[in-house]
């Protein structure tokens, strides 16, 4: 978390471009995110000088040779701001475009990056800005970026790219990653997912991971994979896994719900997941394999067959999904629950109120937590009614004294996820309950929370209506008396 003074130095970065006329946020970020790539090349070179100086050795792999010594962010920093403009727009940025000499997943995206910072003036200013935060420290490169990102929602127009960052917090505690696992979002985005989970990884088990050589290469190069179709998106979430201290993680191009998956099918032990709903597709466009597990244009129940499709058996899933899913009627609706619930092993379901993602959608979400295991399992299934998540649900999302239970249901959400045995003494008018498998079946696999829970009516005593009439006529003496009396005084 960053405050106070660095804080500051963000803001003056972002608002820098604002009155240079650069207002798109998320334009804003892929231009600071060329510009954080630029400075890190340079710090590598800086790293490699430093090694080479040390062993008395030629520089080994050098990022820069010995004529391109002034497209280094050290070097043209100095320079005046026209001939700073000149050098990033003609030689710096053509140079990253075709750069091979680090095999990162994020130089592989950067083949059509744009420079559209307009003026000079504007560049010298954010290379003076971006040079005074101080990124040395993992930790800090990465609250910077997360911060930065946090203002494409707060900006409104991109919001959509972004899943509230308490919310995946608490889907990540409640999966709690193992250092074996192989975790995917099926679309990444900004990186969210992956990112928690490796800062929930480096926090629960860095001791383990580290110092063994095999689990080591394997939290850097195997337990991280996303997929978007969008290359900003592409760009911006393997930036934020490298700022976060992941080089390689395994970020690629890939439409998830028109391309086949043959070669990730029974590949993931964990989905993390919160995929853009838009709505139908064509038969034509839609991947066949999906096709063959549900036959829909939805792309909300293509994405549940798509988890399903990636997951080796006892893989786990936390994924969100729009309320219709719990509950719709057509075949392909009841036909993926009923999948869910007799072939899988559905866990639990969290219903969230419909203010979590405003002011961007008022639209109802569920966080859907299930087992592949392709020979059922599901005995009982957990529900989980949040009425808060720490923040107000109207537009402005403001937040909320966290620690009283009224303003945040999520530490109430944790405490009762891992303590699930003691649930079943509940009953259903509590905010959680269990509900059996059977129950579930007899209601032709609806899963709303609303079909099991139960509300508690108080009895209200109401007055006889002989009582109510008496009333009433007394009051009608009343107002007939206080007539005659206003009558005689007016003669």
């Amino acid at each position: 978390m960053i405050t106070g003074e660095l804080k500051s130095k963000v803001d003056s970065v972002w608002n820098a471009f604002a009155a240079g006329g650069l207002s798109n946020p998320l334009e804003v970020i892929e231009q600071i995110t060329y510009l954080l790539f630029i400075k890190r090349l340079d710090d590598l070179h800086t790293a490699k000088e430093k090694q080479a100086t040390l062993l008395r050795t030629d520089i080994k792999d050098a990022v820069f040779n010995s004529n391109q010594q002034d497209l280094r962010w050290s070097r043209f920093k100095n320079a005046d701001a026209q001939t700073m403009f000149e050098t990033v727009d003609t030689k710096v940025f053509p140079f990253i475009k075709t750069f091979s000499g680090e095999d990162t997943t994020y130089s592989h995206f950067m083949k059509d990056a744009r420079f559209s910072i307009p003026t000079a003036a504007l560049l010298a200013k954010v290379v003076d800005l971006i040079d005074q935060i101080p990124m040395e420290d993992r930790d800090t490169k990465g609250d910077v970026y997360e911060y930065m990102l946090g203002k494409i929602a707060t900006a409104g127009r991109n919001g959509q790219f972004r899943t509230p960052r308490h919310i995946i917090r608490m889907m990540v505690e409640m999966m709690a990653p193992k250092p074996t696992d192989i975790v995917c979002d099926t679309a990444c985005g900004t990186g969210g997912f992956l990112v928690s989970t490796y800062q929930y990884l480096f926090d629960h088990h860095g001791k383990d991971i580290f110092p063994d050589k095999t689990l080591n290469y394997h939290f850097y190069n195997k337990l991280f994979n996303g997929f978007d179709f969008d290359n900003t998106m592409l760009r911006i979430g393997s930036m934020n896994m490298t700022l976060h201290g992941v080089d390689n993680p395994n970020i690629r191009y890939k439409d998830s719900l028109s391309e086949e998956h043959a070669a990730d099918t029974n590949v993931y032990s964990l989905v993390l997941a919160n995929p853009p709903f838009a709505g139908s597709l064509d038969y034509e466009s839609t991947a066949k394999d999906l096709q063959k597990i549900v036959k829909t244009k939805k792309t909300e129940l293509l994405f549940l067959a798509l988890f399903l499709r990636l997951l080796k058996a006892g893989g786990r899933a936390a994924v969100i999904v729009p309320d219709g899913v719990l509950f719709g009627s057509s075949n392909a609706h009841k036909s993926l629950r009923r999948m869910l619930v007799e072939d899988q092993k559905l866990d639990g379901i969290i219903s969230m109120p419909s203010g979590v993602f405003k002011p961007y959608a008022g639209v109802s979400t569920a966080v859907l937590l299930f087992t592949k295991t392709n020979s059922g399992g599901t005995d009982t299934v957990w529900f989980y009614d949040m009425k808060a998540d720490g923040f107000s649900l109207d537009d402005k999302r403001t937040e909320l004294d966290g620690s009283k239970h009224e303003n945040n249901n999520i530490p109430d959400i944790l405490t009762r996820w891992r303590n699930r045995d003691a649930e079943a003494e509940r009953a259903r008018t509590d905010q959680s309950f269990l509900v059996p498998k059977f129950d579930i079946a007899a209601n032709d696999y609806d899963l709303s929370i609303n079909r099991y829970k139960e509300v508690v009516y108080e009895e209200i005593e109401h007055a006889s209506p002989r009582e109510i009439l008496a009333e009433l006529e007394s009051l009608e003496n009343e107002i007939q008396a206080d007539l005659k009396a206003l009558g005689a005084i007016i003669g």
